[in-house]
């Protein structure tokens, strides 16, 4: 299930720039409520999706706030792919 949502994650991210906007948790849940995303990723203390061309993420939220899929992944890098043993 984890290299399924990690390559969702890395699916999403080609979408957009290399633009990271930060919220805080209350802007966050007001943007997820307005772009609607299907998903949300979640990694270590992040929650991300993609919307509008960029990675909205915030550091406040839990999985648990999300009435939506939370997808857990096992990493976010806005560095170029290569494989890693793990």
């Amino acid at each position: 299930m984890a290299y399924a949502g990690g390559a969702a994650a890395a699916a999403a991210a080609m979408h957009t720039s290399s633009y990271r906007v930060k919220f805080r948790k209350n802007e966050f849940m007001d943007l997820v409520q307005m772009a609607q995303p299907s998903v949300i990723y979640h990694v270590r203390r992040m929650h991300f999706f993609a919307y509008d061309g960029f990675v909205m993420y915030t550091l406040e939220c839990k999985s648990e706030d999300f009435s939506r899929k939370v997808i857990h992944v096992m990493e976010f890098s806005n560095s170029d792919w290569s494989e890693k043993t793990l």
